[in-house]
């Protein structure tokens, strides 16, 4: 894998944990390089999922299918950010999540025997990786509980101010979707909101 692609990778690693030339090295041998085109899957609900992907370029997003076919999306994620089903990666079970690319994107994976690999050989890979899963695992708790406490104009008040890179790439459909809305009701909501300014 050249330097160029790996290198918002390592940025973002360091961000977390530092790491020298030779770490930087011994950890950069175990990553794969992969582009997706747009539309293109990662994952797919029911396969085991092998890769913890990190985002080099473009964006993603995971989702479920629900019973009545809708698409329910769960995370998105663009340049310097994870996604995966950590469930399925931690545990070898079948994926409950969808993902695919929403533009053209380009990853830096981790395979699972790589992690497993690298979680021995690497402490600062492990103390990156429970940091990763930590953030994950808090961000989850707070969208929980801000769901289950916030206005729905404040939903998505607070979605556009935390992520305005998103807010600005990805149609309104797919935001109201994340939020657990109908995309009338999310026009709705707008339109109210525009009203009061």
């Amino acid at each position: 894998m050249s330097e160029l692609m790996s290198k918002l990778f390592f940025e973002k690693f360091n961000e977390k944990v530092a790491i020298n030339k030779n770490e930087q090295e011994g950890i950069e041998a175990h990553l794969i390089f992969k582009r997706l085109r747009k539309h293109q899957y990662l994952l797919q609900e029911g396969d085991v999922c092998k890769y913890i992907a990190f985002v080099n370029k473009g964006a993603l997003k995971s989702f479920v299918i629900e019973e009545n076919g809708i698409d329910r999306i769960r995370q998105f994620a663009i340049e310097g950010w994870t996604i995966s089903d950590l469930f399925s990666f931690l545990t070898e079970e079948p994926a409950t999540l969808n993902i695919d690319a929403l533009e053209d994107t380009e990853l830096v994976l981790i395979s699972k025997t790589a992690h497993n690999e690298l979680l021995k050989s690497h402490p600062k890979y492990e103390t990156y990786m429970r940091l990763l899963i930590t953030n994950a695992y808090t961000s989850l708790q707070n969208r929980l509980s801000l769901t289950h406490s916030q206005s729905l104009e404040d939903q998505y008040v607070g979605f556009i101010s935390r992520y305005p890179d998103i807010s600005n790439r990805v149609p309104q459909y797919m935001i109201a979707s994340y939020l657990g809305l109908t995309p009338e009701t999310l026009s709705r909501l707008r339109r109210k909101m525009a009203s009061k300014h």
